[in-house]
């Protein structure tokens, strides 16, 4: 793959705003997908442009092309404005009742705790595993805990927000499918990223909203729902187009009581499906690109980065190896605040979290770009 050539003909808009190294915030839209929005906003301003076949297309599309992500079927698929939504319907699908432990790690993204938190008026308890002295998820503790036959599920994120680190997924898989535990897993700062694989590693969800990595349009996302579950579990709260029959828009009083047998039982909303429209743009992207090959070219732009720490004495705060991930977290010697103020203020776009300068570089950045953030960083030492 040309990177080069990809940051010139689907991101040149970035050549103008500075060095974007932020894509664990926010991820900009390619240019295919940018003109797929426009184009679909442009027909939504006749109705008529927009039958339901053509519908339905873009919506069947964002489930297949979602599913080719992690390797799953589109029947597990359940599209979702977001991460948090489909937490929150793993939370409340899964029968867990009084007594019963959720096992998740401290310092978690709060999507991935308030969801389970909120069970407690079921008399169901949130377990926070503490982290290890560097501050990473302490998964041997985990591990052990699996064995506290209270514990009934375990709610992970795959890829940590603030640090970059990333679970053993194919590990505890194994060890939650032997134990008989459910397996609930926030992709938000994987997939696009990193492989990932549901038929290797085995999860019971896997919720991944698409405006990071997967460069896509606020409020699109997705939920995957392992495929024996979409006929065991029921949805807390329905959409009428959760069930079956409701794609007969000529007999919608017959009000057919099964839901579907697959994953959109758990589907809510009107979609926005110019939003989707542009988030198949993007996945269609990321999927030609090949996911192996972004997380080579990001974990490579890492390289400038590691060695002007080295130099200077900062510290990365970001695993290496297979726990780390496309985020880098560095520490630099002084005042973390002021320095990432610096690097705002000549047009480095990051993010300062829990006590560190997170860079999150993707398949449009270039040696050039980190280069240039250690070269910063080495003039103005902080």
């Amino acid at each position: 793959m040309n990177f080069d050539q990809l940051r010139r003909t689907e991101f040149s808009a970035l050549n103008d705003n500075g060095i974007y190294l932020n894509s664990a915030s926010i991820g900009p839209l390619p240019a295919r997908s940018v003109a797929v929005l426009a184009e679909c906003n442009r027909d939504r301003a006749r109705p008529a442009m927009w039958p339901l076949e053509r519908i339905n297309t873009v919506l069947t599309e964002a489930r297949l092309l979602a599913s080719r992500l992690i390797n799953a079927d589109a029947a597990e698929i359940a599209l979702m404005p977001n991460t948090t939504t489909g937490l929150n319907i793993a939370a409340h699908a899964l029968p867990l009742k009084s007594g019963d432990i959720v096992l998740t790690f401290d310092r978690e993204f709060p999507a991935n705790i308030y969801p389970w938190l909120r069970l407690a008026d079921r008399g169901v308890a949130l377990e926070r595993i503490p982290v290890t002295v560097d501050g990473w998820p302490d998964e041997a503790r985990l591990h052990e805990r699996l064995a506290d036959p209270r514990v009934r599920a375990v709610a992970v994120s795959l890829t940590q927000f603030s640090n970059g680190y990333t679970v053993d997924l194919h590990t505890l898989s194994r060890a939650t499918r032997d134990a008989e535990k459910w397996l609930v897993v926030d992709a938000i700062q994987a997939v696009g990223q990193l492989p990932v694989d549901v038929q290797k590693t085995p999860v019971d969800f896997l919720a991944c909203g698409a405006q990071k990595w997967l460069l896509s349009p606020w409020g699109t996302g997705f939920l995957y729902v392992r495929k024996e579950l979409c006929t065991q579990l029921e949805p807390t709260f329905v959409g009428w187009a959760a069930y079956a029959g409701s794609d007969d828009y000529t007999n919608l009083t017959s009000y057919d009581p099964r839901l579907w047998p697959d994953a959109r039982r758990f589907e809510l909303l009107t979609f926005p499906v110019q939003d989707v429209a542009a988030m198949n743009a993007s996945l269609g992207l990321i999927l030609d690109v090949g996911i192996d090959a972004i997380a080579q070219h990001t974990r490579a732009l890492h390289q400038p980065i590691i060695d002007w720490a080295d130099r200077s004495g900062a510290t990365i705060t970001s695993p290496s190896g297979p726990r780390g991930s496309a985020i880098l977290c560095i520490k630099p010697r002084g005042d973390v605040a002021a320095g990432y103020t610096r690097l705002q203020a000549a047009g480095v776009h990051c993010s300062h979290r829990e006590g560190s300068i997170r860079l999150s570089p993707h398949m449009f950045n270039d040696f050039a770009d980190v280069v240039r953030v250690a070269r910063l960083l080495d003039v103005d030492p902080v």
